[in-house]
């Protein structure tokens, strides 16, 4: 069962997706308090790897305002991220190609764990944005004709 916190949908706009990971996530408690209240943002966040470890960086996490002194001060510390150790090695190969990223699509929870959906992606060019762009346009006339014909 899960249940999703957030989705990250300028991602599919900036970059084609070229194969999905899931990971785990490292957070205090304050945080996971937030994240279920459903407050996060994803929209700038991405994703480096260093020294054989994967980091998120510009996720953004409010503040609890109940946590008091035990709360973390930076909402958009780097967070650490949990991956088996093959599927890094593999992310590391296809990062060294020109023009690869890692960016995160989504956050939801599995089970009681919040877990990461990240994907190996390639930056668009403006042509294929605008390509993108039409191509939403063009289906969601077509949508409109259907609803309009039943």
């Amino acid at each position: 069962m899960t249940k999703q916190i957030a989705y990250n949908k300028y991602a599919l706009y900036e970059y084609f997706v070229i194969e999905k990971f899931e990971a785990g996530i490292v957070l205090e408690g304050a945080e996971v308090k937030q994240l279920r209240l459903g407050n996060c943002n994803l929209k700038d966040s991405f994703c480096i790897l260093k020294n054989g470890e994967l980091t998120l960086k510009n996720l953004h996490i409010p503040l609890y305002d109940k946590a008091g002194a035990f709360s973390v001060k930076d909402s958009k510390r780097d967070r650490r991220l949990l991956m088996h150790k093959h599927e890094l090695f593999r992310l590391a190969g296809k990062i060294n190609e020109k023009g690869y990223t890692i960016v995160p699509l989504a956050l939801y929870f599995s089970g009681s764990l919040i877990k990461v959906e990240i994907a190996l992606c390639k930056g668009k060019q403006n042509y294929d944005k605008k390509r993108t762009i039409a191509e939403r346009d063009e289906k969601r006339a077509l949508d409109r004709q259907l609803k309009e014909y039943r």
